[in-house]
């Protein structure tokens, strides 16, 4: 177990190395921004903060090749896990899932953008319905990159597979464009209603005011914790993002030391034991 005792469950790496691990077409070296984050600029930058092990987030510059982020995990297995992208319109994306646990994989990436359809609608494709009947069999997680029109898609699926770990990313979005509405809380706390939803309470310097020490943020925290509880809350980083302008530790210390509706235990399962238990343990249904 690595001394440091925090879990970041959310951050990206990538090379710059695009011999040995190419982009997906779609992208070319200067879409790159940084040009470098890799696992050991990671570490770098998170130990000193005291967190030792991250849930890796497969990049978007290499779509559905999880490569870089499987051999990291490989090269560090005592601080790695991986959120993998597999094609939701595949032939078979469930065996692909099942194929990527023993390889570190305990959760998968999944939004509008790789099904191609509309918010409203984002997980008709069979190719998601595959994949949580999946999850609810391996107990992967699946993490979902949306805004709040895509809750009510979370929660007609959740309601279909109750035994299915669903992860919300960056409290659903709320706030991105500056405005964190009182209904768009409300939408993300009814969905604890689902007791196998989880938030990642993540990416401050993307929501609300965007900047440091994010305390604008602290009534909808307070909501989503009161809804779901600290155990199903999970904070996150969303590196390299996080340090483009702003630090490692103003994401760390708002759920540290400034938040005081939260009690030390609350702490202590929003940066440690709620990672811990869902995407660092052996997965009893594996």
């Amino acid at each position: 177990m690595p001394p440091e005792p925090y879990i970041d469950a959310h951050s990206h790496i990538w090379t710059p190395d695009v011999g040995h691990y190419p982009l997906a077409p779609e992208f070319k070296s200067s879409d790159m921004d940084p040009k470098s984050f890799t696992a050991q600029e990671l570490l770098e930058t998170c130990r000193p903060a005291g967190v030792g092990r991250v849930n890796l987030i497969q990049m978007s510059y290499y779509k559905f090749d999880n490569s870089y982020m499987l051999d990291m995990i490989k090269l560090h297995p005592d601080r790695f896990v991986g959120t993998a992208i597999v094609d939701p319109l595949s032939a078979d994306p469930a065996t692909t899932m099942i194929d990527l646990l023993p390889q570190g994989v305990r959760a998968f990436r999944i939004q509008p953008l790789y099904s191609k359809k509309p918010p409203a609608n984002w997980l008709e494709p069979t190719g998601y319905e595959a994949m949580f009947a999946a999850a609810a069999r391996t107990g992967q997680s699946l993490s979902c990159l949306v805004d709040p029109d895509g809750f009510a898609e979370i929660d007609r699926m959740c309601g279909r597979f109750p035994e299915t770990n669903v992860i919300i990313d960056h409290l659903g979005r709320i706030g991105v464009d500056g405005v964190v509405r009182d209904e768009d809380v409300l939408a993300l706390c009814d969905l604890a209603a689902h007791p196998r939803v989880y938030v990642k309470v993540s990416a401050f310097y993307a929501l609300g005011k965007k900047t440091p020490p994010y305390l604008d943020l602290a009534p909808m925290i307070r909501r989503v914790v009161q809804a779901f509880g600290s155990r199903r809350c999970m904070w996150a980083s969303d590196c390299p993002f996080q340090v483009v302008s702003q630090s490692y530790e103003d994401s760390v210390a708002l759920i540290r030391d400034r938040l005081d509706f939260l009690s030390t235990d609350d702490r202590d399962w929003m940066l440690r034991r709620t990672a811990d238990r869902l995407l660092f343990q052996p997965l009893a249904r594996s």
